[in-house]
């Protein structure tokens, strides 16, 4: 028999993995965030416990507050990383640098912006 997680460490496993906030196993996401053509697209049952993963119709809106604190975290970093670089790039090259890190990793963040909303409001089960 395993030990029950606790609560942060299940909260964690399932952002990381991004799993079934009920029970850790079940895929959270139809296809991988890089899937373009499915790239957010959220099971709508759990494909292990069945548990539903929507309270209501436009849950998910809530997301985008998530996605904009991330995002802003991110291009902070992308800056931060550029900087420690090449100190000496210049308003032009530290903007280009930003922006094409943000957009390359937009599809991840809007996927890890959705987890963590429902790990919010969905809690481990088991």
């Amino acid at each position: 028999m395993t030990a029950k997680p606790s609560f942060l460490s299940a909260k964690l496993r399932s952002i990381l993995r991004m799993r079934c906030p009920f029970c850790l196993n079940g895929a959270f996401f139809v296809s991988h965030p890089y899937d373009l053509k499915h790239a957010g697209d959220v099971h709508e049952r759990c494909p292990s416990c069945g548990r539903r993963f929507s309270k209501e119709p436009g849950f998910y809106w809530g997301a985008l507050f998530v996605s904009y604190g991330l995002s802003i975290g991110f291009s902070l970093m992308a800056y931060g990383i550029a900087w420690a670089i090449r100190p000496d790039l210049g308003i032009l090259g530290f903007f280009i640098a930003v922006v094409t890190a943000t957009v390359l990793a937009a599809p991840y963040l809007y996927a890890l912006s959705k987890i963590v909303w429902a790990n919010l409001f969905f809690h481990y089960d088991r």
